[in-house]
């Protein structure tokens, strides 16, 4: 049995980890972590991490950046593995993850489905037999996000620059930059509204025809059974740094 800390407990994504567990016999959740106490839970919730009782087997990760590297923190010096599925973190804040993967055994996605993940590699075929078409990506997510574009994108993105020798540039905002498009960019658009999940579009735009790929998540439970099937890979692992790719 792989006993879990949930960090968000309290989250939408949190509670779908308590949910992915609760159907899963390979795991238990020990505790959680949240900004606030939850009575409803049979396991403890702490507010300060230095009053954590009970030492986890793993650490899931699905919060804000700033309560990750708290949690990044504690797993350092508990020796603890941890799968981070935090979106929205800063470049300094992605170093500083790399930097402790040399001290314990660190899991990370900017999207933890497994399709979506299957989707990075297929787009990035695609870039390299259509280099010269214009291409775009369209994400949509409920109006409760607050980092856009999404991770998601930004993981096609970077899928789609690393076979094309990092020569795509990224445009965030035409609005403010009012010329027309290089053909050497990469466009981000974001939709928010309603209850959507998420969806993302990578577009490959020619003189004469398009091409699209399309992933739709109808559930966030997508999300975390993909963060328990890290970290099931993870939890007897030797130090480092492992992704999605690791386990397809």
């Amino acid at each position: 049995m792989i006993r879990v800390l949930i960090n968000g407990c309290n989250g939408k994504m949190g509670q779908e980890v308590i949910k992915a567990i609760q159907n899963n016999e390979k795991f238990a959740v020990l505790n959680g972590v949240d900004k606030e106490e939850n009575a409803d839970y049979i396991f403890p919730v702490y507010t300060d991490i230095s009053d954590i009782k009970e030492k986890p087997d793993v650490i899931v990760d699905f919060s804000v950046p700033v309560a990750t590297m708290q949690i990044l923190e504690y797993a350092k010096n508990n020796k603890v593995p941890i799968v981070i599925a935090t979106t929205g973190l800063s470049e300094e804040e992605r170093q500083k993850i790399k930097e402790y993967s040399k001290t314990i055994p660190v899991f990370q996605s900017a999207n933890m489905s497994y399709d979506i993940n299957l989707m990075k590699k297929i787009v990035a075929e695609v870039a390299k037999n259509l280099s010269e078409t214009d291409i775009e990506i369209v994400e949509t997510h409920h109006n409760r996000k607050v980092d856009a574009p999404s991770g998601t994108a930004l993981l096609l993105a970077d899928s789609i620059n690393d076979v094309l020798n990092n020569s795509k540039e990224y445009n965030f905002n035409r609005f403010q930059n009012r010329e027309k498009r290089k053909k050497n960019e990469i466009g981000f658009s974001s939709i928010r509204g309603g209850n959507i999940v998420g969806e993302h579009t990578v577009c490959f735009f020619g003189e004469n025809e398009s091409f699209e790929i399309t992933h739709k998540a109808y559930s966030r439970g997508v999300f975390a059974e993909g963060a328990l099937k890290g970290a099931e890979y993870i939890v007897n692992k030797e130090n480092g740094y492992y992704t999605m790719d690791d386990i397809i």
